[in-house]
């Protein structure tokens, strides 16, 4: 399954990258403001994709006019609801506190994905994910809620809830060019953070710590969300989610030799959690007599995955892109949830 590994290797690769920039980006904040940091990393993600976009020319996958409605909905939700309110948040809450509840992301997206876009999931699958958001707990667990007002707390969850949102509606749209969807969200969300923060009257760092931050979100926030939405094409929402859910481990491993943070034992439990629901969800094998129905669309694909074997007048190069019909069929083969698989169960 080809894109099954495709698929785990650009999640985990999104969490790596993601997970990486955490140590990075806390090592700025002794020059940037929070708030700020967040809209320069954003804006280094989208600014940096941009110019990968035109290096790398267009590829015809680029987002469709059917496509919109929900990058719309995608961008509104991540780019700007979800940073404000996480902002809103963290101006109330410990940074304890606040680790704490950032676990939720990964909750909302997969429930939503389960019970609202009713993606297909079974007991395995739950329990990989319950370890591995267990394990995300375990590691920023701090042994008390500090914070006076549930009301910074509660806005913090609304931050997730709309970053689930988010994951969920950028999986309608994963067909498209990934470098494209990213850099559209970065650029919003960068654009939203850094004028709220220069509203309020914050102000700009110098020009090398600037540069820096933007590297770091190019990376960590721009590369690594490219490489997301890839794996939301192949796994699914939820599976996908849960994959990405690695990264505070990621970061807490870095942390360790770079900003000199020791092992705990909640590091080294966390990591045993974790990799248990990542063991649970790599060994999952789905297979089922299931039924194709007539479908148009256009997205980057090969024939050798037996579901591309339209005609063509001349041979094509492999991988290539343009509009293509799948012809009802009935088969048996292990799969994903995929963008070829939302069938019912």
């Amino acid at each position: 399954m080809n894109a099954k590994r495709t698929g785990i290797t650009a999640a985990l690769g999104a969490a790596a990258l993601f997970g990486a920039g955490t140590p990075l980006a806390k090592m700025l904040l002794s020059d940037v403001n929070p708030w700020l940091l967040a809209g320069l990393l954003y804006l280094g993600s989208g600014i940096g994709l941009s110019v990968v976009r035109f290096i790398r020319g267009s590829k015809g996958d680029e987002l469709a006019r059917h496509d919109w409605p929900w990058m719309f909905g995608a961008v509104v939700a991540g780019g700007i609801a979800g940073p404000v309110l996480l902002m809103w948040g963290l101006a109330g809450t410990s940074a304890s506190t606040a680790s704490l509840l950032l676990n939720a992301e990964g909750v909302f997206t997969a429930l939503l994905a389960w019970y609202v876009f009713r993606e297909n999931f079974d007991q395995r699958i739950a329990l990989g994910m319950a370890a591995i958001v267990i394990g995300a707990v375990v590691l920023s667990w701090s042994g008390a809620i500090h914070g006076q007002s549930p009301w910074p707390p509660l806005a913090i969850l609304g931050a997730c809830l709309c970053w689930g949102i988010d994951n969920n509606l950028t999986r309608k749209v994963s067909l498209s060019d990934p470098f494209q969807i990213a850099a559209i969200k970065g650029l919003v969300a960068g654009a939203t953070n850094v004028s709220l923060a220069l509203i309020v009257g914050i102000t700009i760092p110098s020009a090398g710590t600037t540069l820096m931050s933007g590297v770091v979100g190019f990376l960590g926030y721009g590369v690594s969300l490219a490489l997301f939405v890839i794996a939301l094409r192949e796994l699914g929402t939820a599976r996908a989610g849960a994959y990405f859910s690695t990264a505070p481990f990621v970061g807490a491993i870095i942390a360790v030799p770079l900003l000199g943070d020791p092992v705990t034992i909640a590091l080294v439990l966390a990591g045993g959690l974790m990799a248990i629901g990542v063991w649970l969800h790599i060994t999952e094998r789905h297979a089922h007599d299931h039924e194709h129905q007539t479908v148009e669309h256009s997205h980057v694909h090969g024939h050798d995955d037996g579901h591309h074997k339209h005609d063509h007048e001349t041979s094509p190069d492999e991988p290539h892109v343009h509009k293509h019909q799948h012809e009802p069929t009935r088969h048996t083969h292990p799969h994903y949830p995929d963008e070829h698989h939302r069938h019912g169960h």
